[in-house]
């Protein structure tokens, strides 16, 4: 999934305003732009990246460095209201979490297990040793 041309000529431009980020060569930019868009979208990890879009390691030191210069902060305030360019934008609210990633109590069991003989089973930690 390349950045579309349309929502390169918007994007190029505006990322050459700024003093703090290395833009560098057009083509490498779009690229390294279009392999954040993808590992958004397809929730993947960093080393899952395809080769087109370079090197897994490249794309994430790059992508630190852009952050902690704050430029998709900038790219998303700068491009809010534009259809195209602000699908590509992800903040937190599009971003979903399973319900233990937020640290939800984990469900206890009402009753204790009986065993066939009648005999009620007593959960032990798991290193610890039966007397």
């Amino acid at each position: 999934m390349m950045i579309s041309d349309a929502a390169w000529q918007s994007i190029h431009p505006f990322l050459k305003t700024l003093g703090n980020v290395y833009v560098g060569k057009p083509e490498d930019c779009r690229r390294f732009l279009s392999a954040i868009v993808w590992i958004t979208k397809q929730g993947a990890t960093w080393r899952a990246l395809p080769k087109v879009y370079g090197y897994w390691n490249t794309i994430y030191r790059r992508f630190g460095r852009w952050c902690d210069a704050g430029v998709f902060e900038k790219l998303h305030e700068h491009f809010h209201d534009a259809g195209e360019i602000s699908a590509l934008l992800v903040d937190s609210t599009v971003i979903r979490a399973h319900s233990s990633a937020a640290g939800a109590p984990k469900k206890k069991m009402k009753d204790k297990p009986v065993k066939p003989s009648g005999e009620v089973m007593v959960a032990l930690p798991r290193n610890s040793m039966r007397l």
